[in-house]
């Protein structure tokens, strides 16, 4: 069978072809305009998927960074505190070995002395309320507004403060005061009270020698286990830096337009939107049969 093909046939074959011509036209120029290569989910649905994927992506990336930066922050806050911690303790070894060879010590020497042991014990009462922005850097996940107490000693914590910064990745960034300054009787505090009481009750003080050194050398092993920490979490910053500048290129390529080639496109298909028109009109010029009803 032969199938008739009218005038109103072609002209509406015509007509749609026009149209999305236009449409392909307004596409092209809103993309010159904005630059972006999708405008709506049906511009591309494949690229879409892409897009809502790398931004999710980069959504975990900025929250994982943020995370790196706290964990940093407060892991240099915690080292500069211990690095603070040993001065004072080098003081106070300095000071114990001043008093131990000071032989027979008259009262104001020996109050001088107990003057200066009392100012580094408070030195170290500071250092170990040593805060963060306001979460103390000592006292793990307690909401306590202070790590330590003279008279109640450490805040109890429950767990650890640990920040994650990848996918399966997790640092600490809190250090359990008991672990650097001693807790009760064997406290960094309850040594510098002996040392005091021996020189008040008239007792040499260079036993208290061996305490000292065992606790610098606690503080110098927390030192070392902050530091290796404090390099994770400044590893974890510059790799993050890195994957956001690879997400953000990869949602460019997805979603943003070069403005050349934008233009570009666009010039073609208003060339070939003008010649569609011109050849439109030629080919369907009206005729009498168009006015016959």
């Amino acid at each position: 069978m032969i199938t008739r093909v009218t005038t109103q046939m072609s002209m509406a074959a015509a007509t749609g072809r026009l149209q999305a011509g236009a449409a392909k036209l307004a596409q092209l120029t809103e993309q010159a305009t904005t630059l972006k290569a999708i405008g709506k989910p049906s511009d591309d649905p494949v690229g879409t998927a892409s897009s809502m994927q790398v931004r999710k992506d980069q959504a975990a990336n900025a929250q994982y960074t943020r995370n790196a930066d706290d964990a940093a922050g407060w892991l240099a806050t915690t080292d500069s505190a211990l690095g603070g911690v040993y001065d004072v303790l080098a003081k106070v070894r300095d000071l114990t070995v001043q008093a131990a060879n000071s032989g027979t010590m008259s009262d104001a020497d020996r109050d001088a002395f107990v003057t200066q042991f009392r100012a580094l014990s408070a030195d170290l009462q500071a250092s170990a309320n040593t805060q963060y922005g306001s979460r103390s850097v000592f006292a793990g996940a307690s909401p306590a507004a202070t790590a330590y107490d003279p008279t109640t000693g450490w805040a109890p914590s429950s767990a650890p403060v640990d920040r994650r910064i990848g996918d399966g990745s997790t640092v600490r960034v809190d250090t359990p005061g008991a672990s650097v300054f001693g807790s009760g009787s064997t406290s960094v505090f309850a040594m510098i009270d002996s040392i005091v009481g021996d020189l008040q009750n008239g007792v040499n003080v260079n036993s208290r020698l061996n305490d000292v050194d065992a606790h610098i050398a606690t503080v110098r092993g927390a030192q070392a286990d902050v530091g290796v920490r404090h390099a994770a979490a400044i590893a974890a910053q510059s790799s993050l830096k890195s994957s956001s500048v690879d997400l953000e290129t990869r949602r460019s390529s997805i979603e943003d337009k070069d403005l050349a080639g934008a233009v570009l496109d666009l010039q073609v298909q208003q060339t070939n939107y003008q010649a569609a028109l011109a050849v439109t009109a030629k080919v369907l010029q009206p005729t009498l049969m168009d006015y016959l009803r």
